[in-house]
């Protein structure tokens, strides 16, 4: 948590819609997570401009629910979705809980992950390397 407090910090507020708990609205701080992947060092080029659309990100969170994101939808030019990891919700901390995937603009907060504990960057070869097709 120090070291995304460290990075430049991000304010948003967010409302849900969710159809089990109703609608929410929260505020929350933290860095972007296109700024926390570019400074854990990719394993690619990130200056290679098409090349890094093939990359796919998974977030896990301490409850096991995960959410995937690309890559080309984080990036500015492309989506530019300004996709954060929050240190604080609603003016509180989130040291105990870990902080929080949000994705401002989702309708719902299903790609919302609490106390995420992982982030994993991946390319979709193996999608293509193994003959899987949408059926």
């Amino acid at each position: 948590m120090a070291a995304l407090r460290s990075m430049p910090q991000r304010e948003t507020t967010v409302s849900f819609e969710c159809r089990s708990s109703g609608p929410r609205r929260h505020y929350f701080a933290g860095p972007l997570l296109i700024d926390v992947l570019h400074a854990a060092g990719p394993l690619f080029d990130p200056a290679e401009r098409k090349s890094r659309l093939r990359f796919l990100i998974s977030v896990l969170g301490r409850d096991g629910h995960r959410a995937v994101l690309s890559w080309g939808e984080l990036d500015p030019e492309f989506g530019n979705t300004p996709a954060m990891l929050a240190v604080g919700m609603d003016c509180r901390a989130l040291d105990e809980q870990g902080p929080h995937l949000v994705l401002p603009g989702d309708r719902c907060g299903g790609r919302h992950v609490s106390g995420v504990t992982g982030i994993r960057v991946g390319v979709d070869d193996r999608l293509w390397d193994q003959g899987v097709q949408a059926g």
